[in-house]
């Protein structure tokens, strides 16, 4: 977007739809692959935040079944995901002082009023608030996020308790649970590590269609039973003796009935349990916003979902999912682009993801209890090492130096404190970047966007700034003129006039490049040409010339 008449296109032409049978085989297809892949994710998730591994895959079934009944976003896959780790263990850690079954149920009741007020955002409509957020914040709490997960689940893949409980002593204590590893412990994670590194790698067709995490169990299981780790006794490696039993595998209840667990609300206004709630309800809601977002532009028939609708839908499973023992859910990206390359049409392949999850669990719970935990947080070790990824610190240099101090200001204020303090950091000094730069208070207080119809054209001006607040006055104007439209005789075009702005912000250029592919209507920028970029980025944020 760097020429007076650089032009997105927002829409292709609807494909056709399938027949109804198609339709069907095709959402059965790739709800299967999707419960290949989120099987041993939503067993590991769990673990990591504090719940029992069963409470992972009760979110996904609700997630699945009941998500999608309510009306979910097409293509999106509902469960637990790994951005939420960190809020669910430290709720649970916090709120049970020490005692993890307390903490557990306490931080239930945490879930089902955060769940409340996400029904509350969608019932007004402000689920779009998501698309606001600057990229860089969001990618600098992933990436904190991403360590905090390599920092505790590298002693399980070690088979070590470390003695530490903070992230960075976690960090510091990895060389010491390396060189004390269990040995047989160590393979197990070190097979998983070494197939979800080396998968991608493969370039053959079997390679793309077999889901890495189902290739690491079929090595791994195998290899557990070998080593009988379901049964205590003691081996001895070189000159020292280690110790293997049930404690390294997964640990289920006898039946889904016996892992329904209910919330203890006893604690719920106090501070810890309100700031909980505040997390889980703000950052839920803008992670599986955006991921709805993504997905949508992924979408072969380039369909607009209902921000709001997906948000009552997913706080109504995040409600039911609290209320019996589960993790809160989100929109998870991995696997709804899994879901998308195995060829789902709609949100019945989540409903079959869900259902195959829940004849699993049903018909064949010990199959699960082979899993050795080793191997589990070896997958999550992978998930952190992608979202701490060094490739997303060089995209942040690279739109520049303002999005790196964004992303690194998040990421270590995350690490330092948590993550709410993090994203308040990193926007807080994104104000304060642009107040320096120039824009006008009035730029955030009162954001505007000026509509004017000429024809088949809408022309919106953005005056002060064009900064992330006016990202949504922009989208209220624009749906609001194109709403009614039929494509004959309506609005083709929208040019966004930012001549008389001070400044152009990444997450303004980002998020209208998001924003555009909801509009029946071609994208025009006016006025940039003016403006001086801070580096060579497409996006990168774009300052008045001084006189």
């Amino acid at each position: 977007m760097t020429s007076e008449q650089h032009g997105l296109k927002a829409h292709d032409d609807l494909a056709t739809a399938p027949r109804r049978g198609a339709f069907q085989t095709a959402d059965v297809k790739s709800g299967f692959l999707v419960f290949l892949i989120a099987l041993p994710l939503c067993l590991g998730i769990a673990l990591a935040s504090g719940f029992p591994p069963v409470a992972g895959v009760l979110t996904a079934i609700v997630g699945g079944v009941l998500v999608s009944l309510l009306g979910s976003a097409p293509l999106t896959i509902k469960g637990p995901a790994a951005g939420l780790i960190v809020i669910a263990l430290g709720a649970v850690q916090e709120l049970g002082g020490g005692d993890l079954a307390v903490g557990y149920r306490r931080a239930l009741a945490v879930g089902v009023v955060a769940a409340v007020v996400q029904i509350a955002f969608a019932l007004c409509r402000v689920a779009t608030v998501g698309i606001a957020m600057s990229p860089s914040v969001v990618h600098g709490m992933l990436a904190a996020i991403g360590i905090i997960i390599i920092s505790k689940q590298a002693h399980v893949a070690l088979g070590v308790k470390p003695e530490s409980k903070e992230t960075l002593g976690l960090i510091a204590e990895i060389p010491h649970s390396v060189a004390s590893a269990n040995p047989r412990v160590l393979l197990l994670g070190a097979l998983g590590l070494l197939i979800m590194f080396g998968m991608p790698l493969i370039r053959a067709r079997w390679a793309r269609a077999v889901p890495a995490p189902l290739v690491v169990l079929a090595v791994t299981v195998p290899v557990a039973l070998w080593f009988h780790v379901g049964v205590p006794h003691d081996y001895r490696f070189m000159t020292t003796t280690y110790h293997l039993g049930p404690e390294f595998l997964v640990r289920l209840p006898g039946t889904l009935l016996d892992a329904v667990a209910f919330p203890d609300f006893s604690v719920i206004l106090s501070g810890t349990s309100l700031k909980y709630v505040v997390m889980f309800a703000l950052i839920g809601t803008i992670e599986s916003t955006l991921t709805v977002l993504a997905v949508d532009s992924m979408d072969p028939e380039r369909r607009s979902s209902d921000l709001n609708r997906d948000l009552l839908a997913l706080g109504g499973g995040n409600l039911v999912s609290a209320l019996i023992g589960g993790l809160p859910m989100i929109s998870e990206i991995v696997r709804s682009r899994a879901n998308i390359d195995a060829g789902a049409v709609s949100r019945g392949s989540n409903f079959f993801h869900g259902v195959f999850l829940l004849l699993f669990v049903a018909l064949a719970p010990g199959l699960l209890q082979t899993i050795p935990l080793a191997v589990l947080a070896a997958m999550l070790v992978y998930t952190g090492t992608r979202l701490a990824s060094p490739r997303e610190f060089a995209h942040a240099r690279e739109v520049g130096l303002d999005q790196l101090a964004l992303f690194l200001t998040t990421m270590f204020v995350t690490l330092a404190t948590d993550l709410l303090m993090g994203v308040a950091a990193g926007l807080a000094l994104k104000i304060v970047l642009h107040l320096v730069r120039g824009v006008p208070p009035v730029a955030f207080l009162r954001p505007r966007a000026v509509a004017v119809r000429s024809g088949s054209v809408l022309n919106v001006r953005v005056p002060a700034a064009a900064v992330f607040t006016a990202l949504l006055p922009l989208r209220r104007t624009v749906n609001g003129a194109t709403k009614d439209d039929t494509g004959d005789g309506g609005v083709t075009e929208v040019v966004v006039d930012v001549t008389d702005a001070t400044l152009v912000d990444h997450t303004f250029l980002s998020g209208l490049a998001t924003m555009s592919r909801e509009w029946r209507a071609t994208l025009t920028l006016r006025g940039l040409d003016g403006l001086v970029p801070v580096s060579a980025h497409p996006q990168a944020t774009r300052r008045r010339r001084r006189a």
